[in-house]
């Protein structure tokens, strides 16, 4: 099976959205550069568009590396049913991977993208077994916050990935949202200075307190 990481764009203080669940300026960093994330004819059709701004992804160089080799290995996605009502579950169209697992006690909206493969459970160990089986070998993506909380305490994450923005938010939705506890990451295995974000990703260590 593949690792199972949990990752969000995420500002100095913690936190992926506000009080209002408003990125403000945490996601600048994919449209301020001069590298499209996709440069074939892709992105003309609008693929990986999911900015909500009509915008294709335009990053710095390192950056745009970075994600598409990040995206590249996503065989599955995991989120909880906020954020899919607030995006509207990219209308079917997830930026990286093949499915998309939904944790919710709400069924998936009748007649919404039936060609999609998304799959609605009610708790996250359904949830990461589901999208283990769909993504194979490849990587199950984490969105961070609470599902990712509940997914990083029960123990099914290897590995923390965050993109980290240079705002600060004071209050907000926590990158780990309710996690309760001390648990220990290994040093980071990379760091990449991009230009308005620095990529960093923690294997969790297996010595937790």
């Amino acid at each position: 099976m593949g690792r199972v990481v949990m990752h969000c764009v995420v500002s100095v203080d913690g936190f992926i959205a506000d009080d209002n669940d408003d990125v403000g300026s945490l996601h600048d960093w994919y449209f301020s550069g001069d590298t499209p994330l996709v440069p074939d004819e892709r992105s003309k059709e609008g693929d990986y568009d999911h900015s909500g701004e009509g915008g294709s992804f335009r990053m710095s160089r390192i950056s745009a590396e970075y994600v598409r080799s990040v995206w590249a290995s996503i065989g599955c996605i995991v989120m909880g049913r906020h954020l899919f009502d607030l995006v509207d579950g990219w209308e079917g169209r997830p930026p990286a991977g093949d499915h998309v697992v939904v944790v919710s006690h709400r069924p998936k909206p009748e007649g919404w993208h039936p060609e999609a493969s998304y799959h609605f459970v009610d708790n996250v160990e359904d949830a990461i077994a589901t999208a283990q089986k769909l993504a194979g070998e490849r990587i199950v993506s984490v969105n961070a916050g609470d599902v990712g909380s509940q997914l990083l305490a029960a123990g099914f994450v290897d590995e923390v990935a965050m993109d980290v923005a240079p705002v600060v938010f004071g209050s907000g939705k926590r990158y780990f949202g309710s996690l309760q506890g001390e648990f220990r990451l290994d040093d980071p295995h990379i760091v990449i200075q991009g230009e308005r974000v620095l990529h960093l990703r923690f294997n969790v260590s297996t010595t937790t307190a």
